[in-house]
């Protein structure tokens, strides 16, 4: 068990009978009444996001995640399919469960896998990735002093604001929380 005045981004609780990640929480004392935990959680299982409050000390279960590391491989119809890189067994996991994480999946990447026992849950992905630009406008020259910024479409499908200087067949390091821009790798 763990208390709510522990929690902190990314935690694994268990509420419900369902498994969330806590995505921001918020530690609220007001000036008549108890203190309480105000936080936005999104449920492993479905993808749902929702807010909950607790109240402060209050316990909850914390769940036992386990990640493994594995290599995507290919989609398979409404299936995207994973290799565990040490026992090579293989997991197949719908298009709908990680539907936000294949935005940035490209074949042969290495990805963790959040299990909960046998059960997987989905996939973690690593904070940045580095994808290729397919199409682009081109850039002008002299067009950077405003420090703007153009869509660009990534070899995913993504589409990401880039800086003009950005062109079809760069590569560029994209943050995967919030789908921008980081630089050019």
């Amino acid at each position: 068990m763990i208390s709510v005045n522990d929690f902190r981004t990314g935690l694994t609780i268990e509420v419900d009978n369902a498994i969330w990640r806590v995505m921001d929480f918020q530690h609220v004392k007001p000036g008549k009444g108890a203190a309480f935990v105000r936080s936005k959680l999104r449920n492993l299982r479905t993808g749902a996001v929702q807010e909950k409050t607790f109240r402060a000390g209050e316990k909850v279960a914390k769940a036992q995640i386990e990640n493994r590391k594995m290599q995507y491989l290919y989609a398979n119809g409404d299936q995207h399919v994973f290799m565990d890189n040490e026992s090579y067994d293989q997991v197949e996991l719908p298009e709908a469960s990680i539907e936000y994480e294949l935005k940035f999946l490209k074949e042969n990447m290495e990805v963790s896998i959040m299990m909960f026992g046998s059960e997987t849950l989905g996939v973690e992905l690593p904070n940045t990735v580095e994808l290729e630009v397919i199409e682009t406008e081109p850039g002008i020259k002299g067009d950077t002093a405003s420090g703007g910024t153009k869509p660009a479409k990534v070899q995913t499908g993504l589409v990401v604001n880039v800086p003009f200087f950005v062109n079809e067949g760069d590569v560029l390091i994209i943050n995967t929380t919030d789908s921008s821009y980081v630089s050019r790798a």
